[in-house]
Formats: structure tokens, sequence, C-alpha cells
């Protein structure tokens, strides 16, 4: 996604272009010292960050003096939502990722047409799905914000045209992966319908059977839809040191304290690319995941990012074993992602190789 400013509360199109604040500054020395730049709001404004390594804490800090507060990270939210599509297919309430998304939701949606009908799971996992909807686009029908004035989100976002491709957007056969990627906040909305109806269960409540409660995640805040929906595009609330608790659990392949609580298929393809990003070079998608690279020392390091407005970040490099949660509160402000992404590159991950070593 773009830097656009975004109006919304809940979600807001993650952008994850790379760093921007200055390609020359210098690592810092220790975590005290990285501390002492994050305070001096060198970076905007960082509520937190919490690292850990192979289920070890390396280091965390709370620059707002609050450990407890449950943190509206925004479009973080959405991948949790693919964790549990995830888990309603553990159950067998969902067959594959490949069953269209209507045979899901009782609804007979405007701009009736056969690739609607036949739009998939996993197209709103990968944020390829045939409707005409764009975060980043303000013309577009499907923009976000636009869905936050109508009563029934899901209705919206199923009532929306398909897409077309002028010259110059590639097209799903023309593109990496076969899929055209396009950001959608309300294509996650309708996941957590699509979760509801399969379940049987309100999606906070599967949330806590199925997540929340094995993570030993306890207080968390959901927004909810005017239809009493579970927001599952944005806008959840939890710790910052339950967001770790996601991130390692995928960090470590679906298994959490010894439990395996996501089969390590599902996280696999989760952060396997599914979509090229179009206009960020090699930044990819998986399932309602980030992808893309990290530099130090030398080395490169494939990441999968969780992601939301105002540059807040869960970070894990599986192959390390490696977490990081940086909460920030620069809502609208821009170059918030190329900050929170910098601290990581730049402070966080050669740190966390330092203290390995």
């Amino acid at each position: 996604m773009n830097n656009t400013p975004c109006l919304a509360a809940f979600g807001c199109a993650a952008a994850l272009s790379l760093s921007a604040h200055s390609a020359n500054a210098e690592p810092a020395a220790n975590w005290s010292a990285l501390d002492d730049i994050v305070a001096a709001n060198e970076y905007g404004m960082i509520s937190s960050i919490v690292v850990s390594r192979d289920g070890e804490i390396l280091h965390e800090n709370y620059f707002d003096d609050e450990p407890d507060a449950l943190r509206n990270t925004r479009s973080v939210t959405k991948t949790i939502t693919g964790a549990l599509i995830g888990l309603a297919i553990q159950e067998g309430h969902i067959g594959t990722v490949g069953e269209p998304v209507l045979d899901h939701i009782l609804h007979t949606p405007a701009n009736p047409d056969p690739r609607k009908d036949a739009m998939t799971i996993e197209a709103l996992l990968t944020m390829s799905g045939p409707l005409e909807c764009d975060d980043s686009n303000p013309a577009s029908r499907g923009r976000e914000d636009r869905m936050y004035i109508i009563e029934d989100w899901v209705g919206f976002f199923l009532d929306l045209p398909v897409r077309g491709f002028p010259a110059w957007v590639p097209k799903p056969e023309d593109s990496p992966y076969g899929r055209s990627f396009s950001y959608c906040t309300a294509g996650t909305v309708a996941l957590g319908a699509v979760i509801e109806s399969a379940t049987g269960e309100p999606m906070e409540d599967f949330a806590r059977r199925t997540l929340f409660d094995p993570l030993g995640i306890g207080a968390v805040e959901w927004q909810f839809s005017p239809l009493g929906l579970a927001m599952g595009g944005g806008g959840l609330g939890l710790t910052s040191r339950d967001y770790e608790k996601v991130g390692r659990l995928y960090a470590n392949g679906g298994s959490f304290e010894g439990r395996q609580i996501l089969t390590p298929d599902w996280v696999a393809q989760s952060i396997s690319p599914k979509a090229d990003v179009t206009g960020q070079d090699g930044v990819e998608y998986g399932y309602l995941w980030w992808l893309r690279d990290y530099s130090a020392n030398g080395q490169s390091y494939r990441a999968a990012q969780m992601s939301g407005f105002g540059g807040n970040k869960v970070i894990i490099v599986p192959d390390l074993g490696l977490v990081t949660v940086i909460t920030k509160i620069d809502f609208g402000q821009r170059g918030a992602h190329q900050q929170a992404e910098e601290v990581f590159e730049k402070h966080v991950l050669p740190l966390a190789l330092a203290d390995s070593e």
C-alpha cells in the first residue's frame, strides 16, 4: 500500500515500503542506547517494543509506561483473522481455502456475476479478490472509509462490482503467482462473517476458545460492526506481550510452549508468497501476512509482518526464532511504517543477532 492518509478508526492499509528514515543511521550499541533513541522520538511516537528469540524475551520497554495497555494496532488484526480461518479448517468447519465465500454467507449480492459467485476464501486471504476494492485508491467504491458509513459491512463488500483492469494495472494472468494484489479491508471483514457462519459461533467466542485461551491471552478488546460482527479487519486491542505470543506462534511453526495450536502446514502456507504487492519492490503477500527481506551484518533475512496503520508491526524471522513487536501512535503521519521498519532493521535485528553470539 502507499502512505495515503486514512481517516478510519479500525484498519487502514499498511504501507510496507523500504526504510526511508536515515540510510546512514548508526545502529544502537546496546538495548539501552536503542531505548534512548526511541525515547527521543527519532522514529516517531513509539509506545512499546517487545523482542523475543526462541520464546525468551530479549528486551521490552513501554515508552508510555503502560505495559498492560490494550493496544489498538489497527490492521495487525487482519493476520489474526487469517489464523482463525486456519483454525476453522482444522476443526472441519471449512473444507479448504478454495471454497467460495458465498457458500458460507447468506446474501444475494447486487451486481451479480459468476466471478463473484466463484470468489474463494483464499482470494480474500491474499488480497486478490475479483471485486472493486482498493483502500489505497480514493476513487475506489470499496475503499474502507466508505464501508463505515454503511450499516451492513459484509453486504457492502459483497455488493461491489467486479473490478476492471486498465492498461497500467497488471491483470491476474500477467502477475506473479497469478494474482493481482489490491488491499481491501472490507474483504477481511467478510472473512469474519465466513468464520461465524461456518463455526456457528460469534467470531470473538471462536477466537477466545481456539486461539486466545491456548496462548494464555486474557483481556482483549474487539471493535464491532453496527450489526454486531467482530471487526476482523482492524482495531483489536491486545497487550504488546500478547501480540508477541501471536508472532511467536507463527515463528515456531504453529506451536506454543509445547502445544500445537496451528498446523505447521497452515503456518507455512500463510507466510509463503501468494501475491506480489504492486508498486513495492521486494514486498509480497501471504495469507494476510506481508513478506519482505531485511539485512544485517551483510546477510539477508526473510521476515513476515503483521502491519497496521500508524506504523504498528509484529515482525517475525522464523529462521532466527525472532519476534519483534513495535507499537506506534503515529496515525496519519507520513513515514510511520518506514520508521518502524528501520528501527527493526538498523537496531533490533543487529542487537538480537549480537545477543545470540
